[in-house]
């Protein structure tokens, strides 16, 4: 690696107007390659200190840059100040990285780790900054005559994508025809693939119970062989969803939009008359609840687990923070974390995406989401904001570490939940007994460090929450964890052992379900046990359809 410091003369034969301009963040800048040829390449990052004052005699020239530069998740530099290595503020520097690109993906990533100035030369002028990114091979590139490399326009996509959202716009406005409503979806966002529904059947072999992976929000999902040969994973939408149409839109426009390398691809759709159909790209591992319960001949051991819970993390951190528009995914689970060949999980099924404003809180909306992952404020007021995401993520986090469920009827009545267990052991300073037992062995330090952040995550309060970029860093190790006080109140509020509703103990109730019919009404009455257990759940819901917490429409 080297720094070269571009002087005057350099600064104006790169452009002035390319290294005077800059792209900044209070907290973090990402930027991805993607679909590259794998190889050896240089990558130059270009910065120019344009903020900060140039004069050291008043208090506003004293302000410090202070960040981390990350690539391909690899810290490559620490606590990188600018203007101390280019020797000023306005000077150019140049610094170049040999890496190599591995599975067509490139990640480049500026992080401000809570160091340099936060009010100098005023607030929120202190976290990473960057004029431009040049990304050269190391070698030739295939079907090409240049042999001095390639400039990748890494920024270039994001204004794609809305180029595209508003010649959708303009292209609507004057298209009204009989077949609008297709034309409305399939125009939303950058051009994908569509299939016919002839084509679907038959690499599902008409959607065979033999090719069902799984039961989404909205509809079954099923594994099928295209006629070239590709495997994927086809959603089949409920067309007896309420709002299967609603739904669809925002799944389509939201996927299309959106590329990440832990999040599921999209690769088309198909729509004819009422039928609607995802196709998204196969992931041989299938689920993570599948893999960490026992229900595939998958094994996770502890390094796998740590990756799994640290690329959930960057995919959710992007699609919080990064993505345009900025997503909340509502449902984030373990069955909703799917795992490709190598193990590399990739967050599914954004039906039930909300997005939101950046200059909103929150929104309120009707609840959609499954009861265990649910944020209380989100469970029982509506009250939606990407914390509602960051709770689910904790819950995953503490299944991944024990290797069980959030909810276990079989336990001892004080390990049954999940989250009221952790804290048990981690009042009584036993929290490592929480550890998966089929682990043969893990990493004290990494184990210790996911369940903090984990207990973090689900505080009652939002507030109490961190931001998924800064639970990257935790997992990292670049900043430490704040040590948890605060047991949640839904947990300390609820008494598990309260036995003052006397009355459910006057007569014996039967421990199998019964049915009682009055009149013209059909009630079902499940067994005592459920009836405690779901009176006693620390997260209150209006409707419960199949374990999941569905929209009560």
């Amino acid at each position: 690696m080297n720094s070269p410091v571009l002087r005057n003369k350099d600064f104006f034969l790169l452009g002035l107007q390319l290294l005077i301009t800059s792209r900044k963040s209070p907290g973090s800048l990402r930027y991805y390659g993607l679909g590259l040829q794998n190889g050896p390449y240089t990558i130059s990052l270009f910065f120019a200190e344009t903020v900060f004052n140039l004069s050291k005699n008043t208090w506003q020239g004293h302000g410090r840059r202070v960040f981390d530069i990350y690539i391909q998740g690899h810290r490559e530099q620490k606590d990188f100040d600018i203007s101390k290595e280019a020797g000023g503020v306005g000077i150019a520097l140049v610094k170049n990285f040999d890496v190599t690109v591995t599975q067509n993906h490139l990640e480049i990533h500026l992080f401000w780790a809570g160091k340099g100035t936060c009010c100098i030369p005023e607030q929120g002028d202190y976290g990473p900054l960057i004029s431009a990114i040049r990304v050269a091979p190391r070698f030739k590139v295939k079907g090409s005559s240049n042999k001095t490399g390639m400039i990748i326009g890494i920024i270039a996509a994001v204004g794609s994508v809305c180029l595209m959202i508003l010649i959708f716009g303009l292209y609507m406005k004057r298209r009204r025809s009989k077949h609008g409503e297709e034309e409305e979806i399939l125009g939303m966002g950058p051009k994908i693939k569509t299939y016919t529904y002839a084509e679907l059947k038959t690499a599902t072999a008409d959607f065979s119970r033999s090719n069902l992976l799984g039961e989404g929000g909205f509809g079954p999902v099923y594994k099928g062989t295209l006629s070239d040969g590709t495997v994927v994973a086809v959603k089949q939408l409920s067309v007896a969803s309420h709002h299967g149409r609603s739904q669809f839109i925002t799944e389509i426009s939201t996927i299309s939009s959106v590329q990440h390398w832990n999040l599921v691809k999209l690769h088309g759709s198909c729509i004819e008359g009422a039928r609607r159909l995802l196709v998204y790209e196969y992931l041989e591992n299938k689920s993570l609840d599948q893999a960490l319960f026992g229900k595939t001949d998958v094994r996770l051991d502890w390094p796998t687990r740590f990756n799994i819970c640290l690329g959930t993390a960057k995919g959710l951190a992007y699609l919080h923070e990064e993505s345009r528009p900025r997503i909340v995914h509502r449902d984030v689970k373990a069955s909703n974390i799917l795992l490709d060949g190598e193990l590399c999980p990739k967050i599914s099924d954004f039906g039930l995406a909300k997005l939101y404003d950046d200059k909103r809180t929150h929104m309120s909306t009707r609840v959609a989401g499954t009861i265990g992952y649910l944020a209380p404020e989100y469970a029982m007021r509506g009250h939606l904001t990407s914390k509602a995401d960051v709770f689910g993520f904790g819950v995953v986090c503490l299944e991944i570490v024990s290797g069980r469920p959030n909810y276990e009827e079989k336990l001892d009545s004080e390990q049954k939940y999940l989250l009221q267990w952790a804290w048990s052991l981690y009042e009584s300073n036993q929290i490592l007994d929480l550890i998966d037992p089929s682990l043969t062995s893990f990493d004290e330090q990494q184990a210790t460090r996911m369940i903090g952040i984990a207990l973090m995550c689900v505080q009652a309060s939002p507030s109490l929450r961190p931001a998924m970029s800064s639970i990257i860093a935790m997992l990292s190790g670049d900043i430490e964890i704040s040590p948890v006080t605060t047991k949640p109140s839904y947990l300390t509020d609820w008494d598990f052992n309260d036995t003052t509703n006397t009355f459910l103990f006057e007569e014996p109730i039967s421990s199998e379900t019964t049915t009682m019919t009055t009149n013209t009404t059909t009630t079902t009455t499940t067994s005592f046990s459920t009836a405690v257990e779901s009176m006693s759940s620390p997260i209150m819901s209006d409707r419960i359809s199949n374990g999941s917490l569905r929209d009560g429409r």
